[in-house]
């Protein structure tokens, strides 16, 4: 089976848990067997090419002539976003992208009817026109490639794999990360629902990363269930590489949120909860890892609280920064409003921590040795925090069970699942 995937990022230049996702998918479908060839915005150089063939969208020319691009253009529909509302990016940075764009703005029309295109590869004030160009470049990256299935990666990449199918005639597979009800509550972005619905209407087969984004890509899109399929994440295994020193520097135990400070992670009934446990326990520290837009109301609402001699914000990190942070922790708390999945508890069990999760998540089909409580519950979380922190024995059999557990969520498992939506999706188009 061949397998023209596109994504946004790859290890090691990644902003989040999608890069991380397609890593670890693309290494089990190698294992596998499956060959990828795998299209990304920008190439790095330095991705893992044991895994995957790259193909580097910066370097693709457009072979069309002016009325075909305005053709494709228009199926696209074009919109300028000039708003605070761009995934994965704190206000500082944002601050900084606003700038370079008033200088840019002016070459927007004639950057999209080039002949090429050069992509950031990054989350930008431009994303949506990225996003738009990146779809122009599908159809002519598939026409130059031999493969059997197409898969496309969230929103991000809907639009390239729906003009790599009406190029080619290949079947698509749309694979559902996290959906805008996801990101945004119910005050979604109407322009990236529309891209999301669009590409799982294309698609031949969906595939949804738990029950729960199943049900919100049936009930919300308008998807026929019979199209969609649940198949879980993964975590890559504990690599033997040396992290350092991961001995604790404080003597208090170290309670850990590790994801983007938006709505859906939840923070802010992360520091409720932080709070509640301080006012019982004053030997804990608090570590919120991440950056996003509620960073500073986040830290407004430490310092109303008090509780700013016990709480550390260590910005974004990523590889071996997470995995040191995680192995010092003696409990890692997951509040998500809405989590699709969610790999970094995983992560956090890897590396022998404990584990709070909220119900409202996707990883909580999968695992048993974790404590599960409603978001919105700040009492049941801090109790389930104290309670790590205090009872030993409790404390042990989660770690002990927890490992064993996680070290069976392997990616080469979920790999063979997608192989099998990969054969059902050709066979379907060959009906």
């Amino acid at each position: 089976m061949k397998v023209l995937m596109f994504g946004w990022e790859f290890p090691p230049h990644i902003s989040g848990g999608l890069g991380t996702a397609c890593y670890g998918l693309t290494k089990g479908l190698a294992k596998n067997s499956t060959e990828v060839i795998f299209v990304v915005p920008k190439a790095w150089g330095d991705e893992d090419k044991s895994i995957a063939r790259f193909v580097n969208a910066s370097e693709t020319m457009l072979q069309a002539d002016e009325s075909d691009i305005k053709t494709l253009w228009e199926k696209v529909s074009f919109v300028e976003i000039d708003s605070t509302i761009v995934p994965y990016i704190g206000e500082e940075d944002y601050a900084l992208l606003r700038e370079e764009s008033k200088s840019t703005r002016n070459e927007t029309i004639r950057r999209i009817f080039s002949d090429s295109f050069s992509f950031s590869g990054k989350y930008g004030t431009n994303l949506y026109e990225e996003v738009h160009r990146y779809g122009l470049l599908g159809g002519v990256i598939a026409k130059s490639q031999d493969f059997d299935v197409i898969h496309a990666h969230d929103w991000l990449t809907y639009s390239a794999g729906i003009a790599a199918k009406e190029a080619t005639g290949k079947p698509l597979v749309c694979h559902i990360h996290a959906t805008e009800f996801d990101r945004s509550g119910e005050n979604i972005n109407t322009v990236v629902a529309d891209l999301e619905r669009k590409g799982m209407e294309a698609a031949d087969l969906v595939i949804a990363v738990s029950n729960l984004t199943r049900n919100t890509v049936i009930n919300k899109y308008g998807i026929s269930p019979e199209k969609v399929i649940t198949v879980h994440n993964a975590v890559e295994p504990v690599e033997k590489r040396d992290i350092g020193d991961t001995t604790s520097k404080v003597k208090e135990k170290v309670v850990t949120f590790l994801g983007r400070i938006t709505f859906q992670k939840g923070p802010e009934y992360f520091v409720e909860a932080a709070k509640k446990v301080l006012d019982k326990d004053p030997n804990v520290r608090f570590v919120m890892a991440g950056s996003g837009d509620l960073w500073h109301k986040v830290i407004r609402s430490v310092a109303k609280h008090k509780i700013a001699d016990r709480f550390h914000f260590t910005g974004f990190l990523r590889g071996i920064e997470i995995d040191r942070l995680l192995a010092m922790s003696d409990v890692f708390v997951m509040p998500s409003v809405s989590e699709p999945f969610g790999i970094v508890p995983l992560e956090a069990m890897r590396n022998n921590a404990p584990v709070v999760i909220s119900k409202q998540s996707g990883v909580a089909e999968v695992l048993k040795y974790a404590i599960k409580v409603d978001f919105w519950d700040i009492d049941a979380m801090a109790d389930a925090i104290y309670g790590l922190l205090n009872y030993e024995a409790i404390s042990e059999m989660f770690i002990l069970h927890g490992k064993e557990e996680v070290d069976n969520l392997k990616w080469e498992h979920a790999a063979k699942k997608v192989n099998e939506v990969y054969d059902l999706a050709v066979k379907l188009k060959t009906l």
